[in-house]
């Protein structure tokens, strides 16, 4: 499965020359390099970890929670928010863009922070959603906040009154479906190569279509460090960081940062 990373380098660019579709879902590892803390979702910035109210975070940072208790939710939601402020794409979200420019390049994301459209990816499906677009939960509008230090707690709606939230997918919520829609119609058309970036795929939504893929001949790659339950079920794995594999992959396409 495991290989040296340049020689698994060669034989996917040579798979990418002749790619005309490509996915990449990516999960938090590809931000850390960005200067990013990985989580798992929204809230697994902390890691399993009780903070002080002696509650797990994946609790906290419920739907049911903050239906309950707004306030506590959004106290680790700016949280979050701070850990991102002025993060900046790095250079395996400016290698992914960068690949547009040779084939259809789909990303399909569990990172909230926006890194790949702010490094130039055209064709993004969040599947968690977007942290820094806020909605009203009364009046469903979406008004404009210059700083989220700005809030209170818990933010109210200046129209209606009811609790703003972020239009993130907190633990328990179904994830968007019209996102979810989207991503389940471009799976049906085929890609000839997946890529798993920096993600545990411990959700079967990002697990188990690579693993369907790679079944109908697709090409599949998992980059990360670490082992996950598809280490031993793609084709290729780079057992390293975003930014040296996807480097040593461009080098051989071609390819450049900021070249679209």
């Amino acid at each position: 499965m495991s290989a040296p990373i340049d020689d698994i380098a060669e034989v996917l660019a040579a798979e990418l020359r002749g790619a005309r579709r490509v996915a990449f879902l990516t999960g938090a590892g590809l931000s850390a390099e960005s200067g990013l803390p990985t989580y798992r979702g929204v809230g697994g910035l902390y890691n399993g970890m009780t903070r002080e109210e002696g509650r797990p975070i994946e609790e906290i940072l419920s739907g049911e929670v903050f239906a309950r208790e707004p306030a506590l939710t959004w106290k680790y939601l700016l949280e979050i928010e701070r850990a991102c402020r002025g993060a900046e794409p790095n250079l395996a979200h400016q290698l992914i863009a960068a690949l547009d420019a040779q084939c259809e390049v789909w990303v399909i994301t569990q990172n909230v922070d926006g890194l790949h459209q702010r490094a130039g990816s055209q064709r993004v499906i969040e599947l968690h959603g977007r942290l820094r677009e806020l909605i009203c939960t009364g009046c469903t509008q979406g008004p404009e906040v210059s700083s989220f230090d700005e809030l209170s707690l818990p933010p109210r709606c200046a129209a209606c009154g009811a609790v703003l939230r972020p239009m993130v997918v907190l633990f328990g919520e179904m994830l968007p479906v019209a996102d979810l829609a989207r991503y389940e119609r471009e799976l049906a058309k085929g890609f000839d190569v997946m890529f798993a970036v920096g993600t545990t795929a411990g959700f079967p939504y990002i697990h188990d279509p690579v693993v369907a893929a790679g079944r109908r001949g697709t090409t599949t790659v998992e980059i990360n460090p670490d082992e996950t339950s598809l280490s031993q079920r793609v084709q290729h794995r780079m057992a390293c960081g975003a930014v040296p594999a996807l480097r040593a992959i461009a080098a051989r396409l071609g390819l450049s940062a900021g070249r679209t």
